[in-house]
């Protein structure tokens, strides 16, 4: 039976950080006191430093040598069985890749650290906090590998029916990837080049359009020096000594001549494209993609540092994220420019040439931008084939690797787990020190945490972005789905009392934000995950404490 005293011990876990969130939200939805900008830099701090050192705190101080047996089969039985349904569902059904995906990163992958921690060991006392923490470890080293893998397939098998779609694909016998290729997840643009040995075999290598670019048109005589923007999915970059038209090899002199005085032309992968129109670009900050994300802290770009008075027509480059085009564009000092760019060159150097649609480059909601796989017919896809799946998965293990060598959450799990596995074995304490410094900070990462969130929650437009039946659906998964799927585990492992109570709580947990950021960076379902996220920590409170007093009720 739930007492008075029980209800008000989880109100004071829960209401500091809630208001924490609610400080946020209004200190920039109503009282402007943040920047997008300033924003951002918050953000960044949380997930390089708070988040981490909170996630390595709470993992080195968890004996590994005394982790709940049942607690850890029951956790993972129900993301496996949620998996093989969802598998099966895709492969027989016709689900596809991208719904088993989405789905499965509502069902499976709760916000364990920042809301579970605190909220259970309110609910059902301290040993409840190392129940948690070991979810955490196997979410952050396990599951959240599993999910970057599924993302980085989808990427991978997109590339391939883009690049080489047909029955050719199956020809290919090994694709390598440049250095500075970190992902396929579309943020950089790619490129491939292919030979062809005279088996017939096909090798492929994934680069950089940049790095891939003519001599002519990217060599450092035009002073090309790429630098970090705030534009959500597009770079600028500043020339400082450009070269006239004319100077440019391969266009064979053509032209194209679009409407609204559009111009085009091509060089392999560059375009150049000139739009006049009364709209200029907007400057973006804080998008969606950057709650804990992992990308450079977006700053004022270009545009703020021209002087837009001036009449000088200094040209720079953008790249398209969705067909890794990069587009030469006039400065937007010169008046009724509309930047454009072009999935592909209207004019080619052999005087062939087609005419495309142009798209705008959105700077706040690259949602809009249309998927790669729109551009595939459906006769591609049905006759598409796929290299042999070991040329797959070393390809899909190198990039996860490069990604998950630059995830500060990767090596926070891994040092807090070799510390406590030292530290409990040989009775090892932490240097004061050491303990001290990483205490600091890691006392800040929940409030931080959820100020960043509520940062968020105040620069989108609305709360439920991907619409009321898509928002029901996802709500529906996860409050009800989940717990259902998880008590189901937890019985048939034999879990009763306590633990199980715990673990039916802690799978109505509000939606993680690990899968959200991977799905805004890899283009799926972003709208879904994002209203999971913000409508999904409203109604969390209250759900997870009709839970707690039905199943306290029941025991």
């Amino acid at each position: 039976m739930i007492t008075g005293d029980d209800f008000y011990k989880v109100m004071c876990a829960m209401v500091p950080l809630y208001f924490a969130m609610l400080v946020a939200y209004g200190s920039a939805k109503w009282c402007k006191i943040f920047t997008p900008e300033q924003c951002s830099g918050i953000n960044r701090f949380v997930a390089v430093f708070a988040v981490p050192v909170l996630s390595f705190h709470f993992i080195a101080q968890n004996n590994p040598y005394q982790m709940d047996t049942k607690f850890i089969l029951a956790d993972t039985l129900s993301k496996v069985l949620v998996l093989l349904l969802l598998s099966v569902w895709a492969v027989f059904i016709n689900g596809g890749l991208d719904w088993l995906i989405t789905l499965f990163s509502i069902a499976t992958l709760p916000n364990t650290l920042v809301m579970g921690i605190p909220l259970l060991k309110a609910m059902y006392g301290d040993f409840t906090q190392s129940l948690m923490v070991q979810v955490v470890v196997l979410q952050c080293i396990i599951w959240y590998t599993l999910l970057l893998f599924l993302f980085e397939y989808r990427a991978a098998t997109l590339l391939i029916r883009t690049q080489f779609p047909g029955p050719k694909a199956a020809s290919i016998s090994k694709i390598e990837l440049d250095n500075d290729v970190i992902s396929l997840d579309g943020r950089d643009p790619l490129r491939t080049e292919s030979e062809t040995d005279g088996n017939g075999r096909i090798r492929v290598r994934i680069r950089r359009s940049t790095s891939s670019a003519p001599d002519s048109a990217l060599s450092s005589s035009i002073g090309l020096t790429p630098r970090p923007s705030n534009l959500s999915n597009a770079e600028v970059f500043s020339v400082s000594t450009p070269a006239p038209l004319q100077e440019y090899r391969g266009y064979n002199g053509n032209f194209s001549h679009g409407q609204s005085n559009e111009i085009m032309l091509c060089n392999g992968d560059l375009g150049s494209g000139y739009h006049r129109s009364g709209t200029s670009p907007r400057l973006s900050g804080y998008t969606s993609s950057d709650v804990y994300s992992l990308q450079p802290t977006p700053r004022t770009s270009n545009f703020n540092e021209w002087d837009l008075t001036n009449a000088t027509s200094t040209p720079f480059w953008v790249r398209s994220p969705v067909a890794g085009k990069i587009s030469r564009q006039p400065s937007p000092a010169v008046p009724e420019l509309r930047l454009v760019w072009s999935e592909s060159p209207v004019i080619c150097p052999n005087g062939g040439g087609k005419e495309i649609a142009e798209k705008e480059i959105s700077f706040r909601d690259n949602c809009k931008m249309p998927a790669p796989e729109e551009t595939i017919s459906k006769e591609a896809v049905a006759g598409q084939e796929m290299p042999h799946a070991i040329v797959m998965l070393r390809l899909i293990l190198v990039v996860v690797g490069r990604k998950l060598s630059r995830n500060p959450n990767t090596y926070s799990s891994v040092l807090g787990l070799l510390w406590s596995l030292v530290s409990f074995k040989w009775n090892v304490g932490m240097p004061s020190l050491v303990k001290y410094s990483i205490k600091i900070i890691s006392d800040a990462g929940l409030g931080m945490a959820m100020f960043s969130l509520g940062l968020f929650m105040a620069l989108q437009p609305r709360i439920i972005v991907c619409g009321k039946k898509k928002a029901a659906m996802a709500m529906t998964i996860r409050f009800i789905c989940g717990p259902i799927v998880m008590s189901t585990a937890s019985v048939a492992v034999g879990m009763r009392g306590v633990r199980l109570r715990a673990a039916i709580v802690q799978a109505a947990l509000s939606q993680g934000i690990v899968p959200f950021v991977f799905a805004r960076e890899y283009g799926l379902h972003p709208d879904i995950m994002s209203t999971g996220v913000i409508f999904g920590m409203l109604v969390s409170l209250p759900v997870t404490l009709l839970y707690y007093i039905f199943i306290g009720l029941g025991g």
